[in-house]
């Protein structure tokens, strides 16, 4: 079928060169090295240039060592709620005590309760944390991946020392 009778001047697109327009984030569903129009995560961390590369690499680093502090900072939270609790003055079992409930103080029961609450929060910052370096591992850009890789062994070394190096789940 001949189309060349067909006139598309008047549509605008002329020589399609559309400098004026900014760059746009691409989305790579594979495995690449390619930096050009990068974003990580949000349409404003646009990767624009070597600088904006470099520093966004150290940031990633940061964040995901930052994962590595909180961890271990949760860990000691645990630790010395444990110890507060220890150090409760326990109560005598007698028979109304229950069980479960034996030797353990009022005092030691609240500390539990608020200390539980506290330790759901930080659950939940913990996971959304997680799942924030999954997204950063998904953009399959190889220079985000190891970097996420560097950060994380950085935050082992410095922050991972009462930590088993094996983890029970990829994700948290």
């Amino acid at each position: 079928m001949d189309h060349s009778h067909m006139n598309h001047g008047s549509l605008g697109h002329g020589n399609m060169d559309h400098g004026d327009m900014p760059m746009m984030c691409s989305m790579n569903m594979l495995f690449t090295w390619d930096t050009t129009n990068l974003c990580i995560i949000f349409r404003q961390w646009h990767i624009r240039g070597t600088t904006s590369l470099v520093f966004s690499l150290l940031a990633i680093i940061a964040i995901s060592a930052g994962y590595e502090a909180l961890r271990e900072g949760i860990r000691r939270y645990e630790l010395s709620v444990a110890t507060k609790q220890d150090a409760a003055p326990s109560e005598p079992n007698t028979e109304s005590t229950t069980l479960l409930g034996a030797g353990r103080s009022s005092q030691a029961d609240a500390i539990g309760r608020r200390a539980h609450l506290v330790k759901a929060v930080l659950y939940g910052v913990q996971n959304f944390y997680a799942f924030m370096i999954m997204l950063l591992f998904m953009t399959y850009n190889g220079f985000v991946m190891l970097s996420v890789a560097v950060g994380a062994g950085i935050g082992y070394y410095f922050f991972g020392s009462h930590t088993k190096a094996v983890k029970e789940t990829a994700c948290h």
